[in-house]
Protein backbone atom coordinates (compact mmCIF):
# COMPACT_ATOMS: atom_id res chain seq x y z
CA UNK A 1 0.00 0.00 0.00
CA UNK A 2 1.33 3.48 -0.94
CA UNK A 3 2.65 5.68 1.91
CA UNK A 4 2.39 8.92 -0.07
CA UNK A 5 -0.59 10.31 1.88
CA UNK A 6 1.04 9.90 5.30
CA UNK A 7 4.33 11.27 3.98
CA UNK A 8 2.72 14.38 2.52
CA UNK A 9 1.00 15.06 5.84
CA UNK A 10 4.26 14.64 7.76
CA UNK A 11 6.17 16.85 5.33
CA UNK A 12 3.56 19.59 5.74
CA UNK A 13 3.84 19.36 9.53
CA UNK A 14 7.63 19.66 9.53
CA UNK A 15 7.55 22.49 6.96
CA UNK A 16 4.63 24.15 8.80
CA UNK A 17 2.58 24.28 5.61
CA UNK A 18 -1.20 24.24 5.34
CA UNK A 19 -2.92 22.08 2.74
CA UNK A 20 -3.53 25.26 0.76
CA UNK A 21 0.19 26.16 0.88
CA UNK A 22 1.16 22.68 -0.30
CA UNK A 23 -1.44 22.77 -3.07
CA UNK A 24 -0.26 26.16 -4.33
CA UNK A 25 3.39 25.01 -4.38
CA UNK A 26 2.57 22.15 -6.74
CA UNK A 27 -0.32 23.77 -8.65
CA UNK A 28 -2.94 21.49 -7.09
CA UNK A 29 -6.47 22.01 -5.78
CA UNK A 30 -6.54 22.07 -1.95
CA UNK A 31 -9.15 19.26 -1.74
CA UNK A 32 -6.76 17.08 -3.75
CA UNK A 33 -4.13 17.35 -0.99
CA UNK A 34 -6.74 16.30 1.58
CA UNK A 35 -7.70 13.34 -0.62
CA UNK A 36 -4.05 12.26 -0.86
CA UNK A 37 -3.59 12.41 2.91
CA UNK A 38 -6.80 10.47 3.58
CA UNK A 39 -5.88 7.78 1.04
CA UNK A 40 -8.84 8.51 -1.26
CA UNK A 41 -6.58 9.24 -4.24
CA UNK A 42 -2.91 9.56 -5.18
CA UNK A 43 -0.91 12.19 -7.07
CA UNK A 44 -0.22 11.77 -10.78
CA UNK A 45 3.28 10.61 -11.60
CA UNK A 46 4.46 14.07 -12.74
CA UNK A 47 3.20 15.61 -9.44
CA UNK A 48 4.91 12.84 -7.48
CA UNK A 49 8.21 13.58 -9.26
CA UNK A 50 7.84 17.32 -8.51
CA UNK A 51 7.27 16.63 -4.80
CA UNK A 52 10.27 14.28 -4.64
CA UNK A 53 12.55 16.77 -6.44
CA UNK A 54 11.41 19.71 -4.30
CA UNK A 55 12.11 17.93 -1.02
CA UNK A 56 15.19 16.09 -2.34
CA UNK A 57 13.92 12.57 -1.65
CA UNK A 58 13.35 9.62 -3.96
CA UNK A 59 9.94 8.85 -5.47
CA UNK A 60 10.41 5.27 -4.25
CA UNK A 61 10.77 6.48 -0.65
CA UNK A 62 7.69 8.69 -0.98
CA UNK A 63 5.58 5.78 -2.24
CA UNK A 64 6.86 2.77 -0.32
CA UNK A 65 8.41 3.99 2.95
CA UNK A 66 6.75 5.77 5.84
CA UNK A 67 9.34 8.48 6.40
CA UNK A 68 10.51 8.99 9.99
CA UNK A 69 10.49 12.27 11.87
CA UNK A 70 14.31 12.33 11.83
CA UNK A 71 14.38 11.93 8.04
CA UNK A 72 11.80 14.67 7.56
CA UNK A 73 13.61 16.90 10.04
CA UNK A 74 16.66 16.91 7.75
CA UNK A 75 14.63 18.48 4.94
CA UNK A 76 14.69 21.80 6.79
CA UNK A 77 18.36 21.79 7.77
CA UNK A 78 19.38 24.12 4.94
CA UNK A 79 17.99 27.46 3.87
CA UNK A 80 17.29 28.40 0.25
CA UNK A 81 20.81 29.86 -0.09
CA UNK A 82 22.40 26.58 0.94
CA UNK A 83 23.57 27.91 4.33
CA UNK A 84 23.03 25.54 7.24
CA UNK A 85 20.38 26.73 9.67
CA UNK A 86 21.14 26.93 13.38
CA UNK A 87 19.41 24.52 15.75
CA UNK A 88 17.20 27.32 17.08
CA UNK A 89 15.96 28.06 13.53
CA UNK A 90 14.86 24.48 12.91
CA UNK A 91 11.82 23.90 15.12
CA UNK A 92 10.06 20.55 15.10
CA UNK A 93 6.49 21.19 16.27
CA UNK A 94 5.62 18.08 18.27
CA UNK A 95 2.06 19.28 18.83
CA UNK A 96 1.49 19.28 15.05
CA UNK A 97 3.15 15.90 14.62
CA UNK A 98 0.47 14.00 16.51
CA UNK A 99 2.41 10.74 16.70
CA UNK A 100 4.96 12.50 18.93
CA UNK A 101 4.15 12.52 22.66
CA UNK A 102 6.24 15.01 24.67
CA UNK A 103 7.33 13.63 28.05
CA UNK A 104 7.35 15.85 31.16
CA UNK A 105 9.80 14.40 33.66
CA UNK A 106 9.75 15.31 37.37
CA UNK A 107 12.68 17.70 37.07
CA UNK A 108 10.85 19.63 34.31
CA UNK A 109 7.50 20.02 36.06
CA UNK A 110 8.06 23.52 37.48
CA UNK A 111 9.28 24.72 34.10
CA UNK A 112 6.29 23.07 32.39
CA UNK A 113 3.85 25.02 34.59
CA UNK A 114 5.47 28.27 33.49
CA UNK A 115 6.11 27.33 29.85
CA UNK A 116 3.28 24.91 28.94
CA UNK A 117 2.19 27.23 26.10
CA UNK A 118 5.72 27.80 24.80
CA UNK A 119 6.27 25.67 21.70
CA UNK A 120 10.06 25.95 21.90
CA UNK A 121 9.93 24.45 25.40
CA UNK A 122 7.51 21.66 24.35
CA UNK A 123 9.74 20.84 21.38
CA UNK A 124 12.76 20.60 23.69
CA UNK A 125 11.14 17.84 25.77
CA UNK A 126 11.99 14.18 25.15
CA UNK A 127 9.21 12.32 23.39
CA UNK A 128 7.61 8.91 22.92
CA UNK A 129 6.04 7.51 19.77
CA UNK A 130 2.99 5.24 20.03
CA UNK A 131 1.03 3.77 17.09
CA UNK A 132 -2.32 4.73 18.67
CA UNK A 133 -1.65 8.44 19.32
CA UNK A 134 -1.36 9.72 15.76
CA UNK A 135 -4.76 11.43 15.71
CA UNK A 136 -4.68 12.97 19.20
CA UNK A 137 -2.73 15.67 21.02
CA UNK A 138 -0.99 13.80 23.82
CA UNK A 139 1.35 14.31 26.74
CA UNK A 140 3.24 11.90 28.98
CA UNK A 141 3.88 12.83 32.61
CA UNK A 142 6.16 11.19 35.14
CA UNK A 143 4.41 10.70 38.48
CA UNK A 144 5.86 12.63 41.41
CA UNK A 145 4.58 11.17 44.68
CA UNK A 146 2.68 8.21 46.10
CA UNK A 147 -0.80 9.72 46.36
CA UNK A 148 -2.28 7.26 43.83
CA UNK A 149 -0.62 4.21 45.41
CA UNK A 150 -2.50 2.19 48.03
CA UNK A 151 -1.39 -1.09 49.61
CA UNK A 152 1.32 -1.32 46.95
CA UNK A 153 -1.27 -1.17 44.15
CA UNK A 154 -2.15 1.57 41.69
CA UNK A 155 0.06 4.30 40.24
CA UNK A 156 3.58 4.45 41.70
CA UNK A 157 6.14 7.22 42.06
CA UNK A 158 8.07 7.70 38.76
CA UNK A 159 5.51 5.77 36.67
CA UNK A 160 4.81 7.30 33.25
CA UNK A 161 1.23 8.35 32.40
CA UNK A 162 0.11 8.66 28.76
CA UNK A 163 -2.60 11.32 28.54
CA UNK A 164 -5.06 12.85 26.06
CA UNK A 165 -5.77 16.58 26.09
CA UNK A 166 -9.06 17.66 27.69
CA UNK A 167 -10.47 20.70 25.90
CA UNK A 168 -12.76 23.26 27.53
CA UNK A 169 -15.81 21.83 25.77
CA UNK A 170 -15.03 18.22 26.78
CA UNK A 171 -17.06 16.57 29.54
CA UNK A 172 -15.16 15.19 32.52
CA UNK A 173 -15.94 11.68 33.79
CA UNK A 174 -16.38 10.73 37.45
CA UNK A 175 -14.01 7.91 38.43
CA UNK A 176 -11.49 8.78 35.72
CA UNK A 177 -7.85 9.59 36.42
CA UNK A 178 -6.60 13.04 35.36
CA UNK A 179 -3.36 15.00 35.42
CA UNK A 180 -4.11 18.51 36.68
CA UNK A 181 -1.89 21.47 35.84
CA UNK A 182 -2.28 24.35 38.31
CA UNK A 183 -0.18 27.46 38.86
CA UNK A 184 1.75 25.76 41.68
CA UNK A 185 1.90 22.02 40.92
CA UNK A 186 1.20 19.09 38.61
CA UNK A 187 -1.03 16.57 40.38
CA UNK A 188 -2.51 13.18 39.53
CA UNK A 189 -6.03 12.77 40.90
CA UNK A 190 -9.26 10.83 40.34
CA UNK A 191 -12.44 12.85 39.74
CA UNK A 192 -15.00 11.97 42.40
CA UNK A 193 -17.71 14.60 41.97
CA UNK A 194 -18.88 17.35 39.61
CA UNK A 195 -20.83 20.12 41.28
CA UNK A 196 -20.16 23.82 41.57
CA UNK A 197 -16.50 22.84 41.80
CA UNK A 198 -14.66 19.72 40.67
CA UNK A 199 -13.77 17.33 43.48
CA UNK A 200 -10.66 15.17 43.13
CA UNK A 201 -9.45 12.39 45.42
CA UNK A 202 -6.37 10.22 45.71
CA UNK A 203 -6.50 6.41 45.78
CA UNK A 204 -4.74 6.60 49.15
CA UNK A 205 -7.40 7.94 51.59
CA UNK A 206 -4.68 9.46 53.80
CA UNK A 207 -4.33 12.41 51.40
CA UNK A 208 -6.59 15.46 51.33
CA UNK A 209 -9.53 15.87 48.93
CA UNK A 210 -9.02 18.75 46.48
CA UNK A 211 -11.64 21.12 45.05
CA UNK A 212 -11.06 23.22 41.92
CA UNK A 213 -13.13 25.40 39.67
CA UNK A 214 -12.47 24.44 36.08
CA UNK A 215 -11.09 27.90 35.33
CA UNK A 216 -8.45 27.46 38.05
CA UNK A 217 -6.85 24.60 36.12
CA UNK A 218 -4.30 25.66 33.50
CA UNK A 219 -4.59 22.30 31.72
CA UNK A 220 -6.38 18.98 32.23
CA UNK A 221 -5.06 15.73 30.75
CA UNK A 222 -7.03 12.47 30.80
CA UNK A 223 -4.94 9.41 31.63
CA UNK A 224 -5.26 6.78 28.92
CA UNK A 225 -2.53 4.33 29.92
CA UNK A 226 0.52 4.06 32.13
CA UNK A 227 3.97 2.48 32.11
CA UNK A 228 5.36 1.05 35.35
CA UNK A 229 8.38 -0.96 36.40
CA UNK A 230 6.48 -2.20 39.46
CA UNK A 231 4.97 -5.67 39.47
CA UNK A 232 1.28 -5.50 40.34
CA UNK A 233 0.73 -6.85 43.84
CA UNK A 234 -2.33 -9.04 44.47
CA UNK A 235 -5.33 -7.25 45.94
CA UNK A 236 -6.84 -8.22 49.30
CA UNK A 237 -9.61 -10.13 47.53
CA UNK A 238 -7.06 -12.04 45.45
CA UNK A 239 -5.01 -12.80 48.58
CA UNK A 240 -8.12 -14.18 50.34
CA UNK A 241 -9.01 -16.36 47.36
CA UNK A 242 -5.46 -17.73 47.26
CA UNK A 243 -5.62 -18.46 51.01
CA UNK A 244 -9.00 -20.24 50.64
CA UNK A 245 -7.67 -22.32 47.75
CA UNK A 246 -4.68 -23.37 49.83
CA UNK A 247 -6.93 -24.35 52.76
CA UNK A 248 -9.27 -26.27 50.46
CA UNK A 249 -6.32 -28.09 48.88
CA UNK A 250 -5.00 -28.99 52.35
CA UNK A 251 -8.47 -30.21 53.42
CA UNK A 252 -8.82 -32.41 50.32
CA UNK A 253 -5.39 -33.96 50.92
CA UNK A 254 -6.30 -34.66 54.57
CA UNK A 255 -9.57 -36.33 53.52
CA UNK A 256 -7.72 -38.43 50.93
CA UNK A 257 -5.28 -39.66 53.57
CA UNK A 258 -8.15 -40.61 55.92
CA UNK A 259 -9.86 -42.48 53.10
CA UNK A 260 -6.68 -44.45 52.39
CA UNK A 261 -6.35 -45.49 56.05
CA UNK A 262 -9.95 -46.73 56.21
Amino acid sequence: MSKIGKNIKKIRSVKKMSQADFAQLFNLARPSVGAYEEGRSEPKIDTLIEIAKHFKISTDALLTKELTINELYKFDLFSAGGKAKTESEVILDKDLLKEQTPLVLIDKMTEYIVSHKNKDFINSLPSFQFPFTQFEKTRAFQVDGKEMEYENCGIHHQDILLCDRVRKEDMLEVGTLYVLITDDAIRVRRLSDINKNLTFKTDDPAFDILHYSRNALLEIWKVRAYYSEHMKAPSRTEERIIALEEKLDLLMKTMDRKGEKE
